[in-house]
């Protein structure tokens, strides 16, 4: 049997070109290569699975690279890019700060770091997770960090910026990234499962998009445990039972149920959601968020922050118009103080039809 590879290493990007949604630092770090304008320590902060480590790499090989493309990428093709990419340079170190974080550690990398490069115009010293170095390593580092050998670049990640002390923030050029948006990682995934010949539907790929949160990495790994689960066959509906996402449709409805004062109608939907197996608090969270979803989609300027196809915006539209301003904002303000107090009811059942009884009755005039 072939060993398999997971799509999030598989698929991984070996160009600034291929970086997914993070433009912005790909942009920076090619014009300071092209200009020569490189510092001594770059930080690359943000969550997980967003393209730290990978942006790290390609910015390590391109600056090794002898022969740079005209569109400033590595040409993959002299010594220093084939033995990056066979995984045997001399020149580019990686370094897990969370299983390497002691003193002794750090000062076993500031001896070689004053060894110079073998191969390849920079030595390249890639730390990830560097918040989880302890107190006596950071200091231990802190003079090499600040005035390295000419040939000495330092790389360090993390998801934790709040961790690093400021000593070392201001010696570092800091780059943030940020969450990738579901438009990004939806075309990804597309691309991804055209290259496999996985069949989807593209709402399948959406909810996968909004369950992974702005993570690439998250995303991929998820498409690969539904490819495994659905035998390369992704639905919408599918999809949602597997990651037990409660669809949109469902709030839809409800909204309209309650813009009709209708009690019943509300309480059963409230029930087939409970039937298929989501709690109370999942619930009232999403009911939530669709109301703010509305409240977004009022403005047409607004309404590109909904995260979702062009077909989903269109009908949060819609139904924004129907609900209008004042309303919203009564739904919202009251599922949000159920929402808040849901944690100290004792019948949560009962507690979350009182409130849907009060958004049914919110058009009704007090008295």
């Amino acid at each position: 049997m072939d060993n398999f590879v997971v799509s999030a290493r598989k698929y991984r990007p070996t160009t600034f070109a291929s970086v997914v949604g993070q433009e912005h630092i790909t942009r920076t770090l090619k014009n300071a290569i092209a200009t020569g304008q490189l510092p001594q320590a770059f930080l690359f902060c943000g969550p997980r699975g967003v393209g730290k480590t990978t942006c790290a790499r390609i910015l390590a090989k391109t600056i090794n690279c002898e022969h740079r493309t005209a569109d400033g990428e590595a040409c993959n093709t002299c010594d220093s890019c084939r033995s990056f990419n066979d995984g045997a340079s001399m020149s580019i170190f990686e370094l897990d700060a969370a299983s390497n974080n002691s003193v002794d550690n750090m000062r076993e990398l500031v001896k070689q770091v004053y060894i110079p490069p073998q191969s390849g115009k920079y030595k390249v010293y890639i730390i990830d997770e560097v918040h989880m170095l302890s107190a006596a390593a950071f200091n231990a580092f802190l003079k090499t960090l600040e005035e390295p050998p000419a040939y000495a670049k330092f790389i360090l990640a993390t998801t934790e910026k709040h961790k690093i002390i400021p000593t070392i923030l201001s010696r570092c050029q800091v780059f943030d990234f940020k969450r990738i948006e579901n438009a990004d990682i939806v075309r990804h995934l597309k691309f991804v499962a055209d290259s496999e010949g996985v069949h989807y539907e593209e709402g399948a790929l959406d909810v996968i998009a909004r369950k992974a949160e702005g993570g690439l990495r998250d995303a991929l790994s998820i498409f690969d445990q539904l490819v495994n689960f659905t035998n390369a066959n992704l639905t919408y509906q599918g999809v949602l039972e597997n990651l037990n996402v409660l669809d949109s449709d469902y709030y839809f409805r409800l909204t309209d149920k309650l813009r009709e004062g209708s009690i019943s109608a509300a309480l059963l939907l409230y029930q087939e959601v409970i039937t298929k197996g989501f709690g109370g608090q999942h619930f009232l969270t999403g009911l939530c968020e669709h109301f703010r979803n509305l409240m977004v989609s009022l403005d047409p300027q607004t309404l590109k922050l909904i995260e979702g196809g062009q077909q989903l915006q269109m009908r949060y539209g819609q139904q924004a118009q129907q609900c209008g301003l004042p309303l919203l904002l009564k739904y919202l303000g009251l599922a949000s103080d159920y929402e808040y107090r849901f944690r100290e009811a004792n019948n949560k059942n009962l507690f979350v039809e009182v409130c849907l009884m009060k958004l049914a009755t919110a058009t009704m005039p007090e008295g």
